[in-house]
């Protein structure tokens, strides 16, 4: 088959057409090229229009001198005198110094308020924001979040400030432009420009969702803007990932709207008010999803169940959250930030993936910062087993006993069975499963006696099942493994 193609020629009707049609296409991939370049030709006019809303930062503190030894000079050594007045002109000894250090912020209204990382300020005793202008004022601090490194401060100023407001940071696509200002390395006032690398990265924080950037970030960014090519902040210049100290174009972002939340709750009530569920979780993997029934591996697994909301709703360990507050759960970092960003007191829908089928709780949430510290309820004994041990699964078990309990630091209430061994060949050491682990449930059920294992082993082959969940506890934090149980 022949494709039908449209020359120049077959449509000619005369010098002036075809000059026409030429001036066209020629006026098309120009377009294209034009759009597809997308580099504005300078960022002067938006340079100009966001720097007298960024700060310079140069907060001070007071560092006790250490107290680490000092030369030993043999008492009535010639050279004593000479040390004693070395250290006297050093000004060593006990006294205090005053240690300075330098970062960057923003003005996001005009009375004052001013937002950086809460690294740049944390336990400074004095602080002072430089403006454009060249204007300086001390600042006090109205709130931190150090869970997303986030301050904010305050200014009295005799005018009203330049502000800059906050963009929609979920609307950021890679490859878009942005540019980064603040005080690299002291030098204050500075710009650079890159783009958008990546999306949703996270750190080491619970609450992490950073923009990378390649736009240049050094030490004294901390805390400055980034702006996308409205004047927008979409990000808080925070970390960069870096071997040498400075910049390599791998630098991170917190996202604005995760930062326009704390600011409004710092600004609010100078602290932050963050949902709490009160379930520990964890990623539901392909061989997890199996051993429970699963179509897919998605949700968060709930692997205990302290006091709190959750436990007074009837949520129970071994349950996979699947939807909260009618978004679906992809996974545990999902989970925690929705928690995270609703309201206090709030009545959600979650539901969750039991027993083969959903159910649906309601659940008023709690507030993390009031529940952070409290441990888990003590689930109820069950009746003991003599301490014989059984090799299964590449795991050697044997029951609780008094002398496991002394070692191990487990409550009287608490029940099991105890890795006294692992097969170092064995899928169950690969998952991490090591001596000393103590197994509670299998199955999703509780396990007292190795009775109780070999029963949930032999219901899972039974129901055509090729692993088994088990609940395994270290140092009293639990998570969930699949084992497989194939001959």
């Amino acid at each position: 088959m022949t494709l039908r193609t449209i020359s120049i020629a077959q449509t000619d009707t005369g010098p002036l057409r075809r000059l026409a049609l030429m001036a066209l296409i020629v006026a098309l991939v120009l377009a294209q090229a034009v759009a597809a370049r997308a580099q504005p030709d300078s960022f002067a006019d938006l340079a100009q229009q966001i720097s007298p809303a960024v700060v310079n930062i140069t907060t001070s503190t007071v560092v006790e001198q250490p107290t680490g030894p000092s030369p030993i000079v043999p008492e009535g050594s010639p050279f004593e005198d000479f040390f004693d007045q070395f250290r006297n002109r050093q000004g060593e000894g006990d006294r205090p110094r005053r240690s300075s250090a330098l970062g960057s912020g923003f003005v996001v209204s005009e009375d004052g308020y001013v937002v950086t990382n809460n690294h740049v300020i944390e336990s400074a005793d004095e602080i002072i924001i430089e403006f454009y202008s060249g204007e300086t004022l001390p600042a006090k601090v109205i709130g931190t979040d150090p869970k997303t490194d986030i301050a904010l401060l305050k200014v009295e100023a005799p005018k009203p400030l330049p502000f800059v407001k906050f963009g929609d940071s979920d609307t950021a696509k890679v490859g878009d432009w942005v540019l980064a200002m603040g005080n690299p390395l002291g030098q204050g006032f500075s710009l650079s420009a890159g783009i958008v690398s990546a999306r949703n990265r996270a750190l080491s924080g619970t609450y992490d969702d950073y923009i990378q950037t390649d736009a240049a970030i050094n030490r004294g960014n901390s805390g400055g803007p980034l702006f996308n090519l409205d004047g927008d902040v979409v990000g808080v210049n925070t970390a960069i990932l870096s071997p040498t100290g400075g910049s390599i174009g791998i630098g991170f972002s917190m996202a604005s709207n995760v930062v326009k939340r704390v600011v409004g709750q710092l600004q609010e009530f100078g602290e932050t008010r963050r949902g709490w569920l009160g379930v520990r979780i964890q990623d539901v993997t392909n061989d997890v999803a199996e051993a429970m029934g699963l179509d897919k591996a998605k949700g968060a697994l709930v692997t205990d169940v302290p006091e709190g909301p959750a436990a007074e709703a009837g949520m129970l360990a071994g349950d996979v959250i699947t939807s909260f507050d009618g978004k679906d759960v992809a996974d545990t970092r999902s989970l925690v930030r929705e928690v995270g960003n609703t309201e206090v007191g709030k009545s959600v829908r979650v539901v969750v993936f039991r027993d083969g089928k959903t159910t649906t709780l309601d659940i008023t949430l709690g507030r993390r910062e009031e529940a952070e510290g409290e441990t888990p309820v003590a689930q109820p004994g069950k009746e003991r087993e003599a301490p014989v041990e059984k090799s299964m699964l590449g795991l050697t078990l044997s029951p609780l006993t008094d002398e496991f309990r002394a070692q191990l630091e487990i409550d009287d209430t608490v029940t099991g069975l105890v890795l006294t061994d692992v097969d170092e060949l064995s899928e169950a050491y690969e998952k991490g499963l090591r001596a000393g682990d103590l197994i509670t449930e299998a199955g999703q059920q509780k396990v007292a006696t190795i009775r109780d294992l070999e029963e949930r082993i032999t219901e899972a082959k039974d129901a055509g099942r090729k692993s088994l969940l088990l609940l395994v506890r270290r140092a009293g934090e639990p998570r969930f493994v699949a084992l497989g149980i194939e001959e």
